[in-house]
């Protein structure tokens, strides 16, 4: 009897434990997956929020969502609250999922799910609604501009939660501008200025300003404006020949710069209106000479006006002769051509102009050859004549030594030749 006592004894106490640990882990598992699961949800103004709440485990428990307010929305299946943008997606035991349409800034807040359970258990999912900026508007664009002015570009958008982002540019390159941001109620208004000191080169630049901002990821919001720049003309002469020669066709461009453009152009020569307009032709901004003439050497000039001012340029015409012989030809064949058969060779037939160019060239060194023949010759000349003057001054004056005392021209000449044959001796003496 003890043996059995002590036997069941035993078997209760392994009941008990086994009864305590299955009584756990219901209690665990009830308590753990007892507790509502939601996520935070972000949404633009104007789209739609789901709001979900989810429990792991649930022994026929109701589900509810409650608004910031803690007004309650839904219960269960159960509408709570007339509002015809809250719609029931989903209930069951296990989730209760619901959709707010047409969200507007004031939805913003945070959002209960509850589980009745005893006690009651709650998680809060929080509703971030994005404010969708305005389109920009560009202001402080004076039309048309006047190059020299000073201007202020502003960009203005408003609505944007968070703060917005402007960002300029100048065609596609960005510029820097002066960004201003303001409170306005749970939204911003955002202003951006651009300093401006517009120049010729701006007349026709596109300005942009762009909106940045996390609701407008996939569809930026933008203003363009176009700068009208009135500017006064500048002038310039563009020839089409930089060596103009008789016979030859010019044209003279007038190429005039200025906003409004200035049309048309007045040419004049030598400060007169043109004397003979059958010699050339006008035709708006161009001066056209047909076949070139010495008569038309002068000054050209080319004046345009609007109302911002005037400007001129000249062009000095000097027309030189034609060429008298054509260039020699830059390019030579690699193989001599035949000659011509039924070519023939005259004074006034054609002539190969490289033929007239090799002799011409055979000619002058032949020429300056003689030249030097010539010069030396006449320097032979002059050098013998002057030893020949001077040799025959010598035999005069000795002649008349010899003939002072001789009675004929013989007795002079011995007398002579006595005479120096005795200086001779008077040399070798006094050596």
């Amino acid at each position: 009897m003890h043996f059995k006592g002590h036997l069941l004894f035993t078997l209760y106490t392994v009941y008990g434990i086994l009864l305590k640990v299955v009584a756990s882990k219901g209690k665990v598992r009830g308590v753990s997956g007892q507790y509502p699961l939601v996520q935070n949800v972000t949404v633009t103004e104007g789209g739609v929020a789901n709001l979900t709440c989810r429990v792991e485990y649930n022994d026929n428990t109701s589900l509810q969502w409650s608004n910031p307010a803690q007004q309650t929305l839904f219960f269960g299946d159960k509408k709570a609250l007339r509002d015809n943008r809250i719609e029931l997606v989903r209930a069951s035991w296990s989730e209760l999922t619901i959709s707010i349409s047409d969200v507007a800034l004031s939805d913003e807040g945070m959002y209960t799910c509850s589980l009745f359970t005893m006690p009651v258990r709650t998680a809060k999912a929080y509703l971030t609604v994005l404010g969708v900026p305005e389109k920009p508007e560009i202001d402080g664009l004076t039309k048309p501009a006047l190059e020299g002015d000073q201007l202020t570009l502003t960009c203005i958008t408003q609505g944007s939660k968070p703060a917005a982002d402007l960002r300029w540019f100048r065609n596609e390159k960005e510029v820097k501008g002066a960004k201003e941001v303001n409170a306005s109620g749970k939204t911003f208004t955002v202003r951006s200025s651009l300093q401006l000191s517009v120049n010729r080169n701006d007349d026709g630049v596109a300005y942009t300003c762009r909106v940045d901002h996390v609701a407008l990821a996939h569809s930026p919001q933008q203003a363009t404006e176009v700068l009208e720049v009135h500017y006064a003309p500048h002038v310039e002469i563009l020839p089409s020949l930089t060596v103009p020669q008789e016979g030859q066709f010019l044209k003279l461009e007038c190429e005039s710069k200025g906003n409004p453009s200035p049309d048309p152009v007045m040419w004049t020569k030598d400060g007169v209106e043109l004397p003979d307009l059958s010699r050339v032709i006008v035709e708006g901004r161009e001066l056209s000479f047909p076949s070139l003439n010495k008569t038309d050497n002068g000054t050209y000039r080319c004046e345009a006006s609007n109302h911002l001012g005037t400007s001129s340029a000249e062009y000095t015409l000097f027309v030189y002769d034609a060429p008298t012989t054509p260039p020699p030809s830059t390019t030579h064949p690699l193989h001599p051509l035949p000659p011509d058969p039924t070519a023939r060779s005259s004074v006034t037939g054609s002539r190969d102009p490289n033929a007239i160019g090799q002799h011409g060239t055979d000619h002058a060194l032949i020429g300056g050859v003689v030249a030097v023949v010539v010069f030396v010759t006449l320097c032979l000349i002059i050098v013998l004549g002057r030893y020949l003057a001077r040799h025959k001054g010598t035999y005069l004056t000795n002649e008349a030594k010899g003939a002072d005392d001789a009675p004929d021209a013989d007795t002079a000449i011995i007398n002579a030749e006595g005479q120096q044959a005795h200086a001779e001796e008077k040399k070798e003496y006094f050596i």
